[in-house]
């Protein structure tokens, strides 16, 4: 199962044997009654409609951020928010300011809040916008020139969604990639609910990588005796 109460069975199923971590999703609402044991994570996926073609033959559709983080993994830009000072929006805004620097969401960016599994107890948020290619460019060129670039953010990166003749080439090898936390589960879930990739394209990109990360853990084993 992708996501459990995400009301996305069909694509659940099929990506049940690609190894993604199962999350719970809850409502806004719910999330906010969360009491004090519980973090907020607030992260944002901004992404354009891309017209353009790879090599003049391999459709663009759109272009997704996420960011190289400083611990080498993949994520969206955001953070923790405390909600002893903040609401959702402002943390989050102010996370944006500190690694993109010039943009504001709102409530209406909202997307999902799903609980993570494990030691620690954390309510993941994911906020979405759509922008025009050429506001989703100058963010990138104002994050070059963040406070955090170079430190907590190493650079913006652009996710490629489209996969090569080979059926490697393209989203699967990105996927192969390690990425924090929920920033797997939620690029997928995104990419679902908003319709910017048929879930039988994305059931076979997580196949295509989770072979993928299978055979290259298999080359480093010793061969059995």
């Amino acid at each position: 199962m992708l996501l459990s109460g995400s009301g996305g069975d069909g694509v659940s199923a099929k990506m049940s044997t690609a190894a993604v971590p199962e999350l719970k999703q809850i409502s806004r609402v719910e999330a906010m009654r969360l009491g004090p044991g519980w973090s907020h994570s607030c992260h944002a996926m901004l992404y354009a409609a891309n017209p353009g073609q790879l090599f003049g033959r391999i459709p663009m559709r759109f272009s997704v951020l996420m960011q190289m983080r400083f611990d080498g993994l993949l994520g969206f830009p955001g953070g923790f928010v405390d909600r002893r000072f903040w609401s959702l929006e402002d943390g989050l805004n102010r996370v944006l300011g500190l690694g993109l620097g010039c943009l504001r969401l709102t409530e209406a960016d909202y997307l999902s809040s799903h609980l993570t599994e494990g030691p620690h107890r954390v309510v993941a948020h994911l906020y979405a916008r759509q922008l025009t290619l050429e506001q989703l460019h100058a963010v990138e060129i104002s994050a070059v020139h963040s406070r955090d670039h170079g430190l907590e953010v190493l650079g913006l990166v652009r996710v490629p969604l489209y996969t090569q003749k080979d059926r490697v080439g393209g989203f699967p090898n990105f996927l192969s990639n390690a990425f924090v936390s929920t920033a797997k589960c939620q690029l997928l879930f995104a990419l679902k609910v908003l319709n910017m990739m048929p879930e039988e394209k994305l059931a076979e990109a997580l196949a295509a990588a989770t072979e993928k990360q299978k055979k290259a853990l298999e080359k480093l084993l010793p061969a059995s005796s």
